[in-house]
């Protein structure tokens, strides 16, 4: 991961937390319905972890969430 981009994969796992927490999913339950483990989406979701994920992640999780992909690439400036 490139230092340029560590703020915007932490508005990501924040946004990944915030929608996650609307549709009233544990970490472990979202974690189950995208294949992906528990401490993957913690790490995510840490503002203090900066964590890299793939397209295909990310769209997993859009889906899951039932929330559109481009919504967790719309960055707020500084």
């Amino acid at each position: 991961m490139k230092p340029l981009h560590i703020e915007k994969y932490r508005q990501i796992g924040l946004k990944i937390a915030y929608y996650r927490r609307l549709r009233g999913l544990t970490q472990e339950e979202l974690a189950e319905k995208v294949n992906l483990t528990p401490a993957f989406i913690g790490h995510l979701e840490a503002p203090n972890i900066p964590k890299a994920l793939s397209l295909d992640a990310l769209f997993d999780i859009a889906s899951a969430l039932e929330v559109p992909p481009h919504k967790f690439l719309h960055f707020e400036e500084d």
